[in-house]
Order: C-alpha cells, then sequence, then structure tokens
C-alpha cells in the first residue's frame, strides 16, 4: 500500500512538473519570438498595410469586454442568486435551467457566431458591428458567469446565513453583507474565465463584429479584436512575426486583467473578515 501510495505520489508531482513546464515552454517561446518585432508602429492610431497596427484591436478588445459583461454579469450573477437564496432546491425549473446552462456550455462557438449572424447581423439589421458582436459573446459567457455565482453561493456555509438571521437580519440585507462578500471570490473568478473566453474568441465574432481594423466610431460600426487580428496576420502570410508581437500584447492584457481581478478578490475578502 505505501509503495502504491509513493507511485501515485511520484505521478502527481511528475504531472505538476510536465504542467507547469509546458506553460513556461509556451509563454517563452510567444515572448521569444515576439518581443524582437514589438516596435512603435505597431501602436499607431490608424492601421495601414505597412504598419500593421494593433491599437484598434486593444481599443475594440476594451470595448468588447465591457460591453459583454455588461449585458452578461448582472443577469449571471442575479440568476445563480434566484437558484440559491429564492428557489427551492426540489424546483424542477431550477433543474431545467442548470441543464440548459450546461448544455450552453458546450455548444461550439461557430454556432454562436451563425446565431449572431442570422439574428443580430441580419434580422435586427445591426450590421458587422461592436454591439453584435458583444450581445453574441454575452450570450455565450453567460452560463459560465451563472454557473460560477450558483457554485460559489453553494460553497458559503449555511451557518453564516443562519446567524444574520438570528441577529435580525432580512434575507436581502443577509445576502448583500454576508454572502455576497464570501461568494466574491468564486464570482469573481467566473468573472475573470468570462473575460479569458472573450479576450481568445475568433469564430463567433468574425460572424457578428466583422474583422474590420479602425477604431469605431460607435458601437454600430465594425471593428476587431487581438485575436482577430492576431488570426488575420497569421492567415494572410506576410505578417508572421507581428502576429508573434500581437501575441505577446495579447498575454500581457490577459495576464493584466487576471491581476487586476485577482487583487480586487483579495481586498475584497480581506475586508470582509475585517468587517
Amino acid at each position: 500500500m505505501n509503495k502504491l501510495s509513493r507511485i501515485i505520489r511520484y505521478l502527481i508531482i511528475l504531472s505538476a512538473f510536465i504542467t507547469f513546464a509546458t506553460l513556461l515552454f509556451v509563454v517563452g517561446y510567444i515572448l521569444v519570438r515576439g518581443i524582437p518585432y514589438i516596435k512603435p508602429s505597431l501602436f499607431a492610431l490608424e492601421y495601414t498595410t505597412e504598419n500593421v497596427s494593433l491599437l484598434p484591436a486593444i481599443v475594440g478588445t476594451i470595448i468588447m469586454i465591457v460591453l459583454a459583461l455588461l449585458i452578461s454579469a448582472p443577469l449571471g450573477i442575479f440568476t445563480g442568486f434566484y437558484l440559491v437564496e429564492y428557489a427551492r432546491r426540489d424546483n424542477k425549473l431550477v433543474e431545467i435551467i442548470r441543464i440548459t446552462a450546461e448544455t450552453l456550455s458546450g455548444i461550439p462557438s461557430i454556432v454562436y457566431g451563425l446565431f449572431g449572424l442570422l439574428f443580430f447581423v441580419t434580422a435586427l439589421s445591426w450590421g458587422f458591428s461592436l454591439i453584435a458582436g458583444a450581445f453574441t459573446l454575452a450570450i455565450m459567457i453567460l452560463p459560465l458567469i451563472m454557473r460560477s455565482t450558483e457554485e460559489a453561493l453553494l460553497s458559503v456555509p449555511d451557518m453564516l446565513r443562519e446567524a444574520s438571521f438570528g441577529l435580525g437580519a432580512g434575507k436581502l440585507r443577509t445576502i448583500f453583507r454576508v454572502v455576497l462578500p464570501t461568494a466574491m471570490p468564486g464570482i469573481l473568478a467566473g468573472i475573470i474565465l468570462s473575460i479569458g473566453r472573450i479576450v481568445g474568441e475568433t469564430a463567433a465574432l468574425i460572424y457578428t463584429a466583422g474583422t474590420v481594423a479602425q477604431i469605431p466610431a460607435n458601437l454600430f460600426d465594425s471593428g476587431r479584436t487581438l485575436a482577430i487580428h492576431m488570426y488575420a496576420l497569421s492567415r494572410e502570410g506576410l505578417y508572421t512575426n507581428q502576429a508573434y508581437a500581437t501575441a505577446v500584447v495579447l498575454l500581457v492584457v490577459v495576464i493584466g486583467i487576471n491581476a487586476l481581478s485577482t487583487s480586487i478578490s483579495k481586498r475584497l475578502t480581506k475586508g470582509n473578515l475585517d468587517g
């Protein structure tokens, strides 16, 4: 039995080492290939075939993240609160919502892109625009945010709720002063994963937001994100080095967003413990 335990332990350590080494290799390879080609011309205000500026793509990425989260985050979080705090545990509607959310999470992004093309772009006559892409992405990440919120709320011990009720607090006050601060790190984790999916999405946005390489004047203008910009450069075959440079910037953006979200989560958790 001890021999089997040692074997399992070595396998776990080996798996962790392989995972960490693979991550370092991927990140290192991107940095080595991309950093030498990061030049000031890549951050020009306007895109041309000479500078292949990625600044419009950075602006488009930020706008897409903000819009998609503004649409999906409130809906997903409130739905999670309803499923855990208000709906009865044996409610059939709750089971249907959960099954539907899990099903939607497994649908390929190209299917969402086709839906967005047919509904937002064509039926609503929004055309290839940021708003069409944002609504499509909001539908994609909604199940993720909802399920993450639900799991975070379920991890809050019931004794905290009972203690709050015992002190005379109402349902709504208990949710906002006790349950929400405790579950906030888990909720933010779901939002971070959603941001990662938004930043890395290409198929759904090509069919809805388009691929125009310019800073959009309004939400009904077409635009591209960093992932689409990198895809377009690599597909053309003429700007492979600039595509690697775009990958470096994309990596920095993702790391920055994750670091900011983690910092906010730690502050909220510390504030909750101090309170």
